[in-house]
């Protein structure tokens, strides 16, 4: 069964088990599409009653990004389950046979695959958790859904730290040195504009409060 297709108990008792796989990985893109769906219902608070009439001349931006907020969300959900699926690849070729030379060539070229696999996922993950905060800082301003908002802003922090402690993880694994150099440039440049912005986002929903 698909994790997106779990109840919320199956998930979770799945992830406590001692099974190794969904772990860390999964749990950060869960968090990334609640936040996504949060910043989702925020732009659906903003079309409805007396908000619909209060930001009347917001509509149309409104609902762009609340298109834009349910096929984020979708992705991270997608990228969800890819995670698992990476990371039971690189187990599998860890199970492959080593009794001779090229039964160790070949062990050693499908883990590498692999984990280059198990690199991928969680990278994706922290490009759609900045590209979500980026979404969710342009909807401050509904004081009714500012919490929302808030707590978006938090799930996608655990989302994209979450992400990259599953990158680093796996570059350190990674016999291509080039490639792991530059998945860590390129996290890290995620990093740096897309935690201060979670912060922000947190501290000017405070100030609402």
């Amino acid at each position: 069964m698909k994790l997106a297709d779990m109840q919320v108990t199956q998930f979770c008792d799945v992830l406590a088990s001692d099974a190794p796989a969904p772990g860390g990985g999964s749990t950060a893109a869960l968090e990334g599409a609640l936040g996504a769906a949060l910043t989702a219902m925020v732009c659906g608070l903003t079309t409805v009653g007396k908000s619909r009439e209060k930001y009347a001349e917001y509509q149309e931006f409104v609902l762009a990004s609340q298109k834009k907020a349910l096929d984020l969300k979708a992705r991270f959900v997608d990228v969800m389950d890819r995670d698992t699926e990476a990371f039971n690849v690189v187990s599998a070729a860890f199970g492959m046979p080593k009794a001779t030379d090229e039964e160790k060539t070949a062990r050693s070229a499908a883990i590498q695959k692999g984990l280059e696999g198990c690199t991928r996922t969680p990278f994706e993950m922290m490009e759609l958790a900045a590209e979500t905060l980026e979404l969710t800082a342009e909807l401050l301003g509904n004081d009714s859904a500012a919490s929302d908002l808030g707590v978006s802003a938090l799930s996608m922090r655990a989302a994209i730290q979450g992400a990259w402690l599953n990158v680093l993880i796996n570059i350190g694994s990674l016999k291509n040195k080039e490639l792991a150099e530059d998945y860590r440039k390129k996290g890290e440049a995620l990093l740096a504009k897309a935690l201060p912005l979670a912060d922000q986002i947190y501290q000017n929903v405070l100030s609402q409060m």
